[in-house]
């Protein structure tokens, strides 16, 4: 029988060439554990792919609100070209009827309006009037060269300006649409007339405050 000495405790062989430590067990590293570097750079990643998402998304919503603004633009275009052409098409069938309607008024002023012919004149004047047709040009208004057309010319002593004194013709717009400048005689003031009016109305003043004072 081999005797043991007693206070020593046997310890396992180590290869020569190792440290005493190498011959102790080594804790194996948790499962799933990752090392903290490479947290960090996950998490950057995913900072930077939403930065990306973020911006995509804004430049898409750019995109978007300009084609909706596009679309706007258009559809307002086609919409004030819709309106116009037809505005158009209507001023282009009113100037058409109005000879019949210089006929109709001819016909009223001879008092030759009567009858059937009378219920349809009038229906034709109300369509026309629905439609948008305006008639203008009365005597005693002032003449303006965008609206009347003058046919005729002469002095008068009791006007002070230049004015329709006869409408030969009215004048019919269309909304904004001039259709047809009413044709009028005009008439200027008496040249001279100014002068003695005013020399009239210094004398009424002068007559009024007494007169000039004596000397």
């Amino acid at each position: 029988m081999t005797e043991e000495t007693p206070g020593f405790e046997e310890k396992p062989d180590v290869p020569s060439g190792a440290t005493p430590d190498d011959a102790e067990p080594k804790a194996a590293p948790e499962e799933g554990a990752a090392p903290a570097g490479d947290a960090t750079a996950q998490i950057a990643g995913l900072t930077a792919q939403l930065d990306q998402s973020r911006k995509a998304l804004d430049e898409r919503t750019a995109d978007l609100q300009r084609l909706q603004a596009e679309f706007q633009n258009y559809r307002r275009r086609v919409e004030r070209d819709r309106i116009t052409v037809k505005e158009i098409a209507i001023a282009n069938l009113l100037t058409e009827l109005l000879p019949v309607l210089d006929d109709i008024g001819r016909a009223r002023d001879h008092g030759e309006l009567v009858g059937g012919f009378k219920s349809v004149a009038e229906s034709l004047e109300t369509v026309a009037a629905k439609m948008g047709l305006q008639q203008f040009g009365k005597e005693g208004e002032p003449f303006d060269p965008t609206i009347h057309e003058a046919l005729m010319h002469s002095y008068a002593p009791d006007v002070t300006e230049t004015t329709c004194v006869a409408i030969l013709q009215p004048g019919y717009r269309f909304g904004e649409r001039t259709i047809r400048p009413a044709r009028v005689a005009v008439a200027e003031p008496q040249p001279g007339a100014q002068t003695v009016k005013a020399e009239e109305a210094e004398a009424g003043d002068d007559k009024e405050s007494g007169g000039p004072d004596e000397g």
